[in-house]
């Protein structure tokens, strides 16, 4: 089995895998201040849950934005199973080209995600991630990484508009009754949920045009996408774990064929 990490700044997505077949899979709060016991003991308990034999993990894949956290995850991997984790990062196979100006700068989650987006869904893809940040990655039809777009995320939205407005309450994110609030909640969820679907469809719209590469596929992922894909007219497929799946197929490009 292999386990695999996404150390967000805001939730740690994990899932284990057997072969292709998720068999399981979560979203943990990212606490910096947590330990290597800590983060075992909680991984533990979710195989526990999940009726998942610990031991049967012979691999473990990290892909992290956290610096602080990627050290305790590391040392996590070695002490509770028993494995050097394969961490992505620089000099890691991907099977793309990445035109950044610094590919250093490229976050391993959207390596990993237009890793995923081109083996299930093929090229040209965008991919739209919505976590703590709201990105947007671009890759052409010969797989080359062109680079994206990053916004503030929705929950970084409500939470500023909770924090900052002293009338404005904190909000469900749901999708509202209509367009046009009848009440501070309804008027906060209208702004958030269409609000952020015209801003991901007119990016999407300038960066298909930017690209100038026909139509390409528009893949949506994180942990808003599904309120977010509903409304959109530009995103066509729904993947909440393809970050996971993207570590997955990194694993089989630097460890063995598939």
């Amino acid at each position: 089995m292999i386990l695999v990490l996404d150390a967000g700044n805001t939730q740690i997505l994990l899932g284990v895998y057997d072969g292709e077949k998720l068999l399981a899979d979560c979203r943990l709060t990212t606490e910096r201040q947590r330990t290597a016991d800590e983060y075992g003991l909680l991984l533990m308990d979710f195989f526990a849950n999940k009726n998942l034999p610990a031991n049967k993990v012979d691999a473990v894949v990290l892909a992290s934005v956290v610096p602080p956290l990627t050290s305790a995850l590391i040392e996590m991997a070695r002490a509770y199973f028993h494995c050097e984790p394969l961490v992505v990062g620089p000099g890691i196979r991907t099977g793309l080209f990445i035109r950044y100006e610094n590919p250093r700068e490229v976050g391993a989650d959207r390596v990993a995600n237009a890793v995923a987006a081109v083996r299930l869904y093929g090229t040209p893809v965008i991919i739209v991630d919505f976590g703590t940040a709201t990105t947007l990655c671009a890759v052409n039809a010969e797989a080359e990484y062109l680079g994206g777009i990053i916004a503030p995320g929705i929950g970084i939205s409500a939470e500023a508009l909770f924090h900052y407005a002293a009338k404005l309450p904190r909000v469900e994110l749901q999708k509202p009754p209509q367009v046009i609030g009848k009440n501070p909640v309804t008027s906060i969820q209208s702004g958030l949920v269409y609000g952020y679907t015209d801003l991901v469809d007119g990016l999407i719209r300038r960066m298909i045009a930017e690209m100038d590469a026909g139509q390409p596929r528009v893949v949506a992922t994180g942990g808003y996408c599904r309120i977010i894909a509903k409304e959109s007219q530009m995103i066509q497929i729904v993947n909440p774990v393809l970050t996971l799946e993207g570590l997955r197929f990194i694993y089989h490009l630097n460890i063995k064929e598939e």
